[in-house]
Protein backbone atom coordinates (compact mmCIF):
# COMPACT_ATOMS: atom_id res chain seq x y z
CA UNK A 1 0.00 0.00 0.00
CA UNK A 2 1.32 3.30 -0.89
CA UNK A 3 1.65 5.91 1.88
CA UNK A 4 -0.28 9.24 1.09
CA UNK A 5 0.62 11.12 4.51
CA UNK A 6 -2.27 12.68 6.04
CA UNK A 7 -1.84 16.29 5.58
CA UNK A 8 -5.27 18.47 7.41
CA UNK A 9 -6.09 18.04 10.62
CA UNK A 10 -9.29 16.17 10.33
CA UNK A 11 -6.79 13.76 7.96
CA UNK A 12 -4.56 13.24 10.99
CA UNK A 13 -7.18 12.53 13.29
CA UNK A 14 -9.14 10.34 10.89
CA UNK A 15 -5.59 8.00 10.67
CA UNK A 16 -5.13 8.00 14.63
CA UNK A 17 -8.70 7.21 14.75
CA UNK A 18 -7.74 4.35 12.25
CA UNK A 19 -4.84 3.02 14.38
CA UNK A 20 -6.69 2.85 18.09
CA UNK A 21 -9.53 1.08 16.30
CA UNK A 22 -7.42 -1.23 14.84
CA UNK A 23 -5.63 -1.48 18.83
CA UNK A 24 -8.58 -2.20 20.38
CA UNK A 25 -9.58 -5.08 17.91
CA UNK A 26 -6.12 -6.80 18.41
CA UNK A 27 -6.50 -6.53 22.10
CA UNK A 28 -9.58 -8.46 21.93
CA UNK A 29 -8.06 -10.96 20.74
CA UNK A 30 -4.92 -11.60 22.93
CA UNK A 31 -2.63 -9.47 25.94
CA UNK A 32 -1.45 -6.28 25.07
CA UNK A 33 2.44 -7.52 25.87
CA UNK A 34 1.87 -10.06 22.87
CA UNK A 35 1.20 -7.29 20.32
CA UNK A 36 3.97 -6.05 18.22
CA UNK A 37 4.51 -2.46 16.41
CA UNK A 38 4.87 -4.86 13.12
CA UNK A 39 1.81 -6.80 13.78
CA UNK A 40 -0.56 -3.41 14.78
CA UNK A 41 1.08 -1.86 11.62
CA UNK A 42 0.15 -4.80 8.90
CA UNK A 43 -2.67 -4.78 10.87
CA UNK A 44 -3.72 -0.79 9.52
CA UNK A 45 -1.96 -1.66 6.28
CA UNK A 46 0.78 0.68 6.97
CA UNK A 47 4.54 0.39 7.47
CA UNK A 48 5.85 0.86 11.26
CA UNK A 49 7.48 4.29 10.27
CA UNK A 50 4.37 5.55 8.88
CA UNK A 51 2.61 4.39 12.09
CA UNK A 52 5.05 6.53 14.33
CA UNK A 53 4.39 9.68 12.40
CA UNK A 54 1.21 9.71 14.05
CA UNK A 55 2.18 8.18 17.49
CA UNK A 56 5.72 7.83 19.45
CA UNK A 57 5.96 4.33 19.91
CA UNK A 58 4.05 1.31 20.04
CA UNK A 59 3.21 1.81 24.08
CA UNK A 60 1.66 5.36 23.38
CA UNK A 61 -0.84 4.03 20.77
CA UNK A 62 -1.73 1.48 24.13
CA UNK A 63 -2.35 4.68 26.60
CA UNK A 64 -4.23 6.47 24.64
CA UNK A 65 -6.74 3.47 23.93
CA UNK A 66 -6.42 3.48 28.23
CA UNK A 67 -7.26 6.94 28.27
CA UNK A 68 -10.14 6.84 26.56
CA UNK A 69 -11.47 3.66 27.84
CA UNK A 70 -10.96 5.04 31.27
CA UNK A 71 -12.99 8.28 30.78
CA UNK A 72 -15.91 5.75 28.93
CA UNK A 73 -16.10 3.39 32.15
CA UNK A 74 -16.28 6.61 34.36
CA UNK A 75 -19.31 7.83 32.54
CA UNK A 76 -20.95 4.56 32.53
CA UNK A 77 -20.21 4.33 36.59
CA UNK A 78 -21.51 8.13 37.09
CA UNK A 79 -24.89 6.36 35.68
CA UNK A 80 -24.71 4.21 37.77
CA UNK A 81 -24.13 5.44 41.06
CA UNK A 82 -26.70 7.52 42.75
CA UNK A 83 -25.26 10.90 44.88
CA UNK A 84 -25.59 10.14 48.46
CA UNK A 85 -26.95 6.64 48.42
CA UNK A 86 -24.26 5.97 51.34
CA UNK A 87 -23.97 2.05 50.98
CA UNK A 88 -20.16 1.18 50.84
CA UNK A 89 -21.73 -2.18 49.43
CA UNK A 90 -23.61 -1.27 46.72
CA UNK A 91 -21.10 1.50 45.52
CA UNK A 92 -18.18 -1.08 45.69
CA UNK A 93 -19.66 -3.29 44.02
CA UNK A 94 -21.12 -1.30 41.37
CA UNK A 95 -17.47 -0.10 40.47
CA UNK A 96 -16.28 -3.96 40.18
CA UNK A 97 -19.14 -4.53 38.09
CA UNK A 98 -18.42 -1.91 35.43
CA UNK A 99 -15.09 -2.13 35.65
CA UNK A 100 -15.25 -6.09 34.70
CA UNK A 101 -17.85 -5.50 31.87
CA UNK A 102 -14.68 -3.34 30.04
CA UNK A 103 -11.86 -5.71 30.02
CA UNK A 104 -10.07 -3.61 27.43
CA UNK A 105 -9.75 -1.12 30.57
CA UNK A 106 -8.76 -4.48 32.63
CA UNK A 107 -6.14 -5.68 30.04
CA UNK A 108 -4.38 -2.22 29.66
CA UNK A 109 -4.88 -1.22 33.62
CA UNK A 110 -3.25 -4.23 34.56
CA UNK A 111 -0.32 -3.08 31.75
CA UNK A 112 0.52 -0.12 32.20
CA UNK A 113 3.04 0.16 35.09
CA UNK A 114 4.74 -3.22 33.69
CA UNK A 115 4.57 -2.52 29.81
CA UNK A 116 2.75 0.28 28.91
CA UNK A 117 5.15 2.88 30.48
CA UNK A 118 8.16 1.53 29.65
CA UNK A 119 9.39 2.95 26.18
CA UNK A 120 7.67 7.03 26.35
CA UNK A 121 9.01 9.94 26.63
CA UNK A 122 9.11 12.06 29.15
CA UNK A 123 7.08 14.56 27.59
CA UNK A 124 4.42 12.11 26.98
CA UNK A 125 5.22 10.60 30.11
CA UNK A 126 4.09 13.66 31.90
CA UNK A 127 0.67 13.53 29.80
CA UNK A 128 0.00 10.15 31.03
CA UNK A 129 0.40 10.50 34.70
CA UNK A 130 -1.73 13.61 34.56
CA UNK A 131 -4.61 11.80 32.67
CA UNK A 132 -4.41 9.06 35.12
CA UNK A 133 -4.14 11.37 38.02
CA UNK A 134 -7.37 13.03 36.43
CA UNK A 135 -9.21 9.81 35.92
CA UNK A 136 -8.00 8.26 39.79
CA UNK A 137 -9.70 12.14 40.96
CA UNK A 138 -13.07 11.51 39.12
CA UNK A 139 -13.33 8.27 40.49
CA UNK A 140 -12.61 9.36 43.81
CA UNK A 141 -15.70 12.06 43.15
CA UNK A 142 -17.90 9.91 42.12
CA UNK A 143 -17.25 7.39 45.32
CA UNK A 144 -17.35 10.71 47.77
CA UNK A 145 -20.73 11.04 46.29
CA UNK A 146 -22.07 8.43 46.78
CA UNK A 147 -20.97 7.55 50.37
CA UNK A 148 -20.75 11.10 51.82
CA UNK A 149 -19.29 9.99 54.87
CA UNK A 150 -15.86 9.51 53.34
CA UNK A 151 -13.12 12.34 53.54
CA UNK A 152 -11.67 13.27 50.50
CA UNK A 153 -8.39 11.35 51.74
CA UNK A 154 -10.13 7.98 51.84
CA UNK A 155 -11.87 8.52 48.72
CA UNK A 156 -8.68 8.85 46.97
CA UNK A 157 -6.94 6.19 48.52
CA UNK A 158 -9.88 3.71 47.17
CA UNK A 159 -9.16 4.83 43.75
CA UNK A 160 -5.95 3.79 43.67
CA UNK A 161 -6.94 0.44 45.40
CA UNK A 162 -9.14 -0.18 42.51
CA UNK A 163 -6.07 0.59 40.15
CA UNK A 164 -3.90 -1.73 42.50
CA UNK A 165 -6.52 -4.69 42.78
CA UNK A 166 -7.38 -4.30 38.85
CA UNK A 167 -3.80 -4.44 37.68
CA UNK A 168 -2.86 -7.51 40.39
CA UNK A 169 -6.26 -9.56 39.49
CA UNK A 170 -6.73 -9.20 35.32
CA UNK A 171 -3.84 -11.50 34.68
CA UNK A 172 -5.02 -14.54 36.16
CA UNK A 173 -8.41 -14.07 34.03
CA UNK A 174 -7.46 -15.34 30.98
CA UNK A 175 -4.85 -18.15 31.77
CA UNK A 176 -3.03 -20.70 29.62
CA UNK A 177 -4.63 -23.81 28.64
CA UNK A 178 -2.12 -26.36 31.09
CA UNK A 179 -2.77 -23.61 33.66
CA UNK A 180 -7.03 -23.62 33.56
CA UNK A 181 -6.59 -27.53 33.41
CA UNK A 182 -4.83 -27.79 36.61
CA UNK A 183 -6.72 -25.58 38.29
CA UNK A 184 -10.16 -27.48 37.24
CA UNK A 185 -8.63 -30.67 38.56
CA UNK A 186 -7.58 -28.84 42.25
CA UNK A 187 -11.50 -28.11 42.31
CA UNK A 188 -11.07 -24.23 41.65
CA UNK A 189 -13.47 -22.08 40.21
CA UNK A 190 -13.45 -20.89 36.72
CA UNK A 191 -10.86 -17.88 36.26
CA UNK A 192 -13.27 -15.16 35.27
CA UNK A 193 -15.36 -16.20 38.10
CA UNK A 194 -12.44 -16.02 40.55
CA UNK A 195 -11.32 -12.49 39.12
CA UNK A 196 -15.12 -11.46 39.74
CA UNK A 197 -15.00 -12.19 42.99
CA UNK A 198 -11.58 -11.21 44.20
CA UNK A 199 -12.18 -7.51 42.21
CA UNK A 200 -15.75 -7.49 44.10
CA UNK A 201 -15.11 -8.42 47.22
CA UNK A 202 -11.63 -7.12 47.31
CA UNK A 203 -13.35 -4.05 46.79
CA UNK A 204 -16.40 -4.25 48.99
CA UNK A 205 -14.02 -4.80 51.89
CA UNK A 206 -11.99 -2.38 51.35
CA UNK A 207 -14.36 0.46 51.05
CA UNK A 208 -16.24 -0.81 54.18
CA UNK A 209 -13.36 -0.75 56.12
CA UNK A 210 -12.98 2.84 55.32
CA UNK A 211 -16.31 3.99 56.35
CA UNK A 212 -15.66 2.22 59.28
CA UNK A 213 -12.65 4.05 60.20
CA UNK A 214 -14.19 7.58 58.82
Amino acid sequence: MEFKRARRPEQVEQRRRTILDAACAMLRERPVADISLRELSDRVGLAKSNVLRYFDSREAIFLEVLDQEWGAWLDELEGELAPGAADAVGTATAVATTLLGRPLLCELVSGMAGVLERNIRVDFARVVKRRAAEHRGRLADLVRAAVPVLDEAAAHHFAGVVVVMTAGLWPHANPTDAVAQVIRELGGPPAGELVREGLTEGLVNHLVGLVARS
